[in-house]
Formats: C-alpha cells, structure tokens, sequence
C-alpha cells in the first residue's frame, strides 16, 4: 500500500471534527487559515468562531473598520496578520466582487497569502493539485524519509516543496492536504510521536534508523533582544487617561497604548521632565507618581522579550483641558475595553481596572 493510501486510511478514523473542514467556500477557509498561522487550533477555534459569526461573508469583513478587526483579534499576536486579512477582504470584495481567485498562482497575489495560504486555499476550495508545506509536513516528510536539510533554509524550502508535490494524491488533493497536516499534529508530534502505532513504521527512516528526535533540523533563532517599556498611565478625578495609537511600521501597529518610554535597561520611576518630554504634560500638573507592578511583566515575541512597567501619574486640574504631544487621545479609563490594545496592556487594564 502507497504513502497516500495509508496516510488516508488513517485519517478516515482519526481526523478531527473542524468546522472549516465541512465547507468549499474560499473566504470561510482563508480566514480559519490566516488565523491559524502559528496558532494552535485550540486556541484558534473561538477566533475563527468570532470572525464568522461577526462577518458571515467577506462583504462584512471589507465593511468593518480595522479597529473592529484588530479588538476581535486581540490576544492572538501577529497583529500583521488581521491588518493584512482587513486590506484583502476590502479587495477582494470591491475589486473581485467577493470572488476569490480560483488557483494557486492568482491567489499568492492577495496581501498576507503565501505559498502554504495559497496552496490550503487552492486545494481545499477548487481540488488544485498543490502540495501544502507547514511545520506538521516537514516534519512528517523529514522523518519518514530522512531529510537532514534544515526546514528553514533555502535549500529546505525547496527541497521539502518537492518532495511533497511528488507524494500528493493529485485525484484527491484536498482530502490528502488536510490528512498529512493532520498526521503531523496528532501522531507525528514535535515530541512523544506516537512511533509504536505508526501505519508508516516499516519504511519510516527515522523510526528505523531511531533518530526521530533528530529530524527535522532547523537552523538556530536569532537571538531573543530585550526590550523594556515603560507605560505612563495618567489619570485625572473625572476617571481620564491618555492613550495613542501605534503608527508606522513595527510590533502592534494599529493598537492603542499608554504614553510610552523605552529604555535600554530596567525603568525607576521616571522623573517629571521624561514625563514631560513623552507627553507634553506640564510640570506643574503633575502630582503622583506610583509604579503599579515592582516586577516587570514579561511579554515573549518571537525575537524579542518585553519587560513592562506601569507608571500612575496623578494630576491635578482635568486633561481635557491640556494639549498634548505625539496625537494623544483622551479616553475615559471606563472605556479601555473597548479599544484594541496589546494583550499585555489588556491583562493590566482587566487588573487594575475591574469592572463595577
């Protein structure tokens, strides 16, 4: 029996129930796959859920505003992700008419959709016969036959592309697609494979050879930088603050923050003039200052770790009657909920700012 006899076999029996799996319609696809770029399907599900219910269709999703998009999103990461997902469902709704393309090559023109996207997209909606390439393959591929080239190298991208054109079952691209993904997450795992009960066990090179826990290779990570920001949170007695909204490019564009001073090294309790020079806010209005949390919050990125501290700063007089620097907005700290905001300021506001 062929590769992609046993492989579907297995997955007859083992598969998971996943709602995107019982439809064809490209949008409803798309969208469960851009959010499950580095996500895993537990914690993707309820987002999927989210999006779908909010905006059944990509004419709903083109509608919202990017804000909208980036609350529902909020708490998933790559926030890159739900600004590209906003910009090609306006496209593909006002210039496809809601059409999405129908092959793998028109696809990869639309912002966010790479190779894999395109690929899922082409295969599970129009049966293109386009092999899928994500973590779960490569690593299936890798161990079953013995590939030490590291995935994330040129010379791996290429050559784990071929070889998984080459082992499709082009009569049935979609069912396998999801089959060998599928494989990969639940029996081929990153570790404890599940090698004693594996239908691939007698050719498997790495089970034969006992070098599972070798494959696949990666190259090392870029080394993790730290970064330390240190969040001025103002207050008045009407129960104001201050937030803006990240510009430009960079981590959580689109977000709202708290004034912000970043150092290179751990913040003490910054002094009237930084206060000053992050904000605009006058001296002479400035009352208390108060570090929230003694022990930074730790935030882990994929190169970076930040360490945040939340800085009150009482004032005297209201700050609406104040202008300030850098398009600060004024918002009432009632209101913080509703703005999306990184998931490390939104644990700080549901901390420090429960609801009545």
């Amino acid at each position: 029996m062929n590769f992609s006899k046993r492989l579907l076999n297995w997955y007859k029996v083992e598969h998971r129930d996943l709602p995107w799996r019982h439809t064809k319609n490209p949008y409803i696809i798309w969208l469960s796959e851009i959010i499950l770029q580095q996500t895993q399907v537990k914690q993707g599900l309820p987002y999927f859920q989210k999006f779908v219910s909010r905006f059944p269709t990509v004419h709903d999703l083109a509608d919202a505003s990017e804000d909208e998009v980036l609350k529902l999103w909020q708490g998933l990461g790559y926030y890159s992700r739900a600004r590209n997902l906003h910009f090609t469902a306006q496209y593909v709704s006002k210039n496809l008419n809601g059409d999405f393309p129908d092959n793998f090559k028109e696809l990869k023109t639309l912002k966010g959709i790479g190779d894999y996207t395109a690929a899922a997209i082409a295969s599970f909606a129009f049966e293109e016969p386009v092999a899928v390439v994500d973590g779960n393959v490569q690593r299936v591929l890798s161990r079953y036959l013995g590939i030490y080239t590291p995935i994330n190298s040129t010379e791996g991208v290429k050559e784990f592309k071929t070889k998984a054109q080459k082992l499709l079952d082009s009569s049935n691209p979609s069912i396998y697609n999801q089959a060998i993904m599928e494989f990969g997450a639940l029996h081929c795992k990153p570790k404890s494979p599940k090698c004693m009960f594996c239908v691939f066990q007698h050719d498997c090179t790495a089970f034969q050879q006992g070098i599972q826990d070798e494959l696949p290779v990666k190259l090392k990570k870029t080394k993790v930088k730290k970064r330390y920001f240190n969040y001025l949170v103002l207050s008045d007695s009407e129960g104001n603050t201050i937030v803006k909204k990240r510009r430009g490019a960079g981590i959580w564009q689109g977000l709202y923050e708290f004034p912000l001073i970043e150092s290179e090294n751990p913040q003490e309790i910054p002094t009237s003039e930084e206060i000053n020079e992050a904000t605009g806010m006058p001296l002479a209005r400035i009352e208390k200052i108060k570090i929230y949390n003694e022990e930074p919050v730790i935030h882990l990125l994929s190169h970076r770790k930040i360490l945040s501290t939340f800085i009150e700063i009482e004032i005297n007089g209201q700050l609406s009657d104040l202008k300030f620097s850098n398009k600060f907005e004024i918002c009432k700290i009632k209101n913080l909920r509703q703005l999306a905001v990184p998931v490390l300021i939104q644990n700080f506001i549901e901390s420090e700012f429960p609801i009545a």
